[in-house]
């Protein structure tokens, strides 16, 4: 396992190489200067061509990758343009928010799939199963963002249960965080149930018609044992792969989710520097998301070997 572990380690260089390169060169090709937008409409020529050459936006393209290549080896990320924070200052700060959301809309993903998925296979071709397809159909093909709008104007607007902005940390209340969080997780957490409900649905029929469980029901154990500890723990192995690779798509979906409802997350963060051309910001975001991700996928490959003692990584 040690083995394995450290190979995966190894292959996350030349992964982290392609997304540095491909993210400043995609950064790069959008239109605008950023020292323009820094000094406004109103700076002259001479101005702008001072700041960008204390930015070192001057210097040619190759040579700005080369700098900022070296400067991430040596874990330095860079400072803002807009303000001169430490990239790393910023991504600390927002990510922790963002976090809290991948983390909440993942459990209760799962606390809508698991019995949808367990009762659709229990009792397949029943209304239990018929409805549970229609949430995962529902769930996989409405968008995230007008679920959002819709909430939004349902529940803040209308009835005003719920607040429509803001953020509150959890040194203020756990319940007051959970409070301000309950719209955007649930928003998020209807696409990844969808897609893990109808997959363990169908993983669910495939285990309940094998060998072991015949001879486990024939023994006289009870249909929940059978369910839970002998089913649904082989059933539920692909369901954590797509949880390892959603992760990705949390992570670009909360771009949409922290615009809409004003959290001040990672995904706020990247947008707007997208906007303001902010080189570094992008860079070390994107580059960061993507280690967590390469980090999150590993961490679900080891956890395989730990649910079923059949896998073994050499």
């Amino acid at each position: 396992m040690a083995s394995y572990i450290g190979r995966r380690l190894l292959w996350f260089i030349p992964v982290c190489l392609l997304l540095i390169t491909f993210t400043f060169s995609l950064i790069h090709l959008v239109p605008g200067n950023p020292a323009h937008s820094i000094l406004g409409e109103e700076a002259s020529q001479e101005s702008i061509r001072l700041l960008e050459a204390k930015l070192g936006l001057d210097q040619p393209l190759p040579i700005q990758y080369l700098r900022y290549l070296s400067n991430t080896l040596h874990g330095d990320f860079g400072n803002s343009l807009y303000g001169s924070q430490p990239v790393i200052n910023l991504i600390v700060t927002r990510l922790p928010i963002t976090v809290e959301i991948a983390i909440l809309s993942i459990l209760m993903s799962l606390c809508i799939s698991l019995p949808l998925g367990i009762l659709s296979a229990k009792y397949p071709n029943s209304w239990i199963d018929h409805f549970g397809r229609f949430m995962a159909l529902a769930g996989a093909a409405i968008p995230t963002f007008w679920v959002s709008l819709v909430m939004v104007f349902l529940f803040s607007v209308t009835v005003q249960w719920f607040p429509a902005l803001g953020w509150v940390p959890l040194s203020e209340g756990l319940g007051t965080n959970l409070y301000h969080l309950i719209m955007p997780v649930f928003a998020m957490s209807l696409p990844l149930a969808a897609m893990e409900s109808r997959m363990l649905r169908g993983e669910m029929l495939e285990v309940l018609n094998q060998v072991y469980i015949q001879v486990a029901r024939a023994k006289g154990m009870r249909q929940r044992v059978v369910l839970l500890r002998h089913a649904l723990r082989n059933a539920v192995l692909p369901v954590i792969t797509v949880i390892g690779l959603q992760m990705g798509g949390l992570l670009g979906g909360a771009v949409i989710i922290e615009s809409i409802f004003s959290l001040p997350g990672m995904g706020q963060l990247v947008l707007n520097a997208i906007v303001q051309r902010d080189y570094p910001v992008v860079n070390g975001s994107v580059l960061f998301m993507g280690g967590t991700i390469l980090l999150t996928n590993l961490f679900v490959d080891v956890l395989y070997a730990f649910l079923d003692p059949r896998i073994r990584y050499s």
